[in-house]
């Protein structure tokens, strides 16, 4: 995957908030909010699917 600087800083912290945000979208079942917890290029897998966008 390529990088598209300038990249905000990836600690530990910002991780684990990211995975909550997302983690809070799918608990609401608004696939509207649920989309936007992630990027447009978000790759996806599914068992045997492989998805990639919002």
């Amino acid at each position: 995957m390529e990088t598209k600087p300038p990249l905000s800083p990836f600690t530990r912290e910002t991780a684990k908030t990211q995975v909550q945000a997302a983690e809070d979208a799918w608990n609401t079942r608004d696939p509207k909010r649920v989309a936007l917890a992630y990027t447009e290029d978000s790759q996806w897998r599914n068992r045997a699917e492989f998805l990639s966008g919002r």
